[in-house]
């Protein structure tokens, strides 16, 4: 393989079989369940990074089923978004996320730099309650329970949440082990049609793991929680701040 054709190909790892396809990459059906809670400044203090900013000291804990997307396959995923301000513009940071298919960790990490680790993330329908779980190997890390369908939500308000800026940090070491890219990214959703909508009263556990940190960002209280499916594209990101060019 000459030179050339190394950089025509080298769009993923591994270089003659990768992990992912190119994009855009769709999503059909995708159903969220996300409650929104009160957690403590001094917890939210200690992950979120500048330039950021936190507006109040809310979480939004999302379990997300996708049955259908392009290039990625099926999976579920499970995490934990703070909403915040950059340069005065509302939108949110992704601190973590848990999922159990390869081809969206690779794709995630490599691409935008979502926090994505391997995990067993559940979301099912129990008679009139929707329960999303999180194991790590054998441990219960997380559960959500939410009544089903109680009261239609607020379209727009969704559809604004969903319009919104998101923000994560995305880190490469150098071969030597030293940062080599370490960069705040910022991308949209785009191209939205929201099915259905609904608001209903819910719960939410966070357990201590090493690995799976959810329970660092407390639960206080649970200020709200929505349920819906949309169908979606997960646009490509840009960069809004390098943090090597601050160190230079």
């Amino acid at each position: 393989m000459q030179i050339a054709d190394v950089v025509k190909r080298a769009h993923a790892m591994p270089l003659t079989n990768p992990s992912f396809p190119p994009g855009p990459y769709r999503f059909f059906n995708r159903e969220y369940v996300i409650i929104t809670y009160r957690t403590t400044r001094e917890a939210l203090e200690a992950v979120v990074p500048e330039p950021l900013e936190i507006d109040e000291p809310l979480v939004k804990y999302e379990f997300i089923r996708m049955p259908d997307s392009t290039g990625f396959g099926d999976y579920t995923e499970t995490g934990q978004v703070i909403p915040v301000r950059y340069n005065g513009q509302h939108g949110a940071y992704v601190h973590s996320m848990y999922l159990d298919d390869d081809a969206p960790i690779a794709g995630g990490r490599e691409l935008w730099g979502f926090p994505k680790k391997l995990a067993n993330p559940k979301i099912v329908h129990e008679g009139e309650v929707i329960v999303g779980t999180l194991h790590y190997g054998s441990v219960l890390c997380a559960t959500g329970t939410m009544g089903y369908k109680h009261k239609v939500a607020d379209h727009d308000q969704v559809l604004a949440a969903l319009a919104a800026p998101n923000f994560l940090i995305k880190i490469i070491p150098h071969v030597d082990g030293t940062p080599r890219i370490c960069e705040l990214v910022r991308y949209h959703l785009t191209d939205v049609t929201l099915k259905e909508a609904w608001t209903a009263p819910a719960a939410l556990d966070l357990r201590p793991h090493v690995m799976a940190d959810v329970a660092r960002l407390p639960v206080l209280d649970i200020v709200s929680a929505v349920h819906f499916t949309a169908d979606l594209t997960l646009g490509l990101g840009e960069v809004v701040h390098d943090y090597l060019a601050d160190r230079a």
